[in-house]
């Protein structure tokens, strides 16, 4: 078994796992070191790139982390919009509807 999943079903995706708290915990850290490493790069002191790497670092891990989950999610929530539109509009053309 594998520390970080990559592959979901849609039911899997929607409920809350490890990597969920994975990127709870490494999101505040990625953003509040782009901030400083940001604002002290401006400045340039040397530490401020430092930090700007290891946010640009955190960044791409927790986009390696939760993307494929959000994918998974976002494209069932797709098919079901589909489906919805098709039937609101049979709905509002006044058509039998489909069983």
């Amino acid at each position: 078994m594998s520390l970080i999943r990559r592959s979901w079903t849609p039911h899997d995706a929607d409920e809350w796992c490890k990597e969920d708290w994975y990127a709870i915990i490494i999101s505040p850290l990625a953003y509040i070191s782009l901030c400083l490493g940001v604002a002290l790069s401006f400045l340039l002191l040397p530490i401020g790139f430092v930090v700007l790497f290891i946010g640009l670092l955190l960044t791409f891990f927790m986009f390696f982390i939760i993307d494929p989950k959000l994918k998974t999610i976002s494209n069932e929530y797709e098919k079901k919009q589909k489906t919805y539109l098709k039937q609101l509009e049979r709905i509002t053309r006044w058509e039998e509807p489909h069983e």
